[in-house]
């Protein structure tokens, strides 16, 4: 049972690191969005854009460390893999962008849940983009190690 265990988890390992590490980013997110919404008169997009900046770092950092297993070959490279990993979260920006817009302004429905709703979009998103744009020459194996 044990073993049944571990061979499932090592089977999809970088798909629950990778929802572990996206709550946490969505944690980052959505806690710096709240607090700039609570502490401060800044509209609701210069909060996201904000909290997008700083959740979006520490998304690149956990993913090329403890989800895809990325190795510094070089500063460039990893400029290079970077500036994929940044570039793919600007196309997902503009979705929250709109989703925002749609669940606040149009809609007229709370800010902080619109904010955690359309999070779930993007994580499913940016997935897909890290997974066959970003990292896809990571070392990680999916294997017991």
């Amino acid at each position: 049972m044990i073993g049944q265990i571990k061979q499932l988890y090592y089977k999809y390992e970088e798909v629950i690191s990778y929802l572990f590490w996206g709550i946490m980013t969505t944690a980052v997110n959505v806690l710096i969005f709240s607090g700039l919404h609570i502490f401060t008169n800044m509209n609701y997009m210069i909060n996201n854009f904000i909290a997008w900046v700083i959740s979006v770092l520490f998304a690149y950092i956990t993913n090329k460390a403890y989800v895809f297993h990325s190795p510094s070959k070089s500063f460039l490279s990893d400029l290079k893999e970077m500036t994929s990993f940044f570039g793919g979260r600007v196309a997902t920006l503009v979705v929250e962008w709109i989703l925002l817009w749609i669940g606040i302004t149009l809609m007229h429905q709370n800010q902080i849940l619109v904010k955690i709703l359309e999070n779930i979009v993007v994580i499913i998103l940016n997935y897909f983009w890290s997974k066959w744009a970003v990292f896809k020459n990571s070392t990680n194996k999916n294997q017991p190690k």
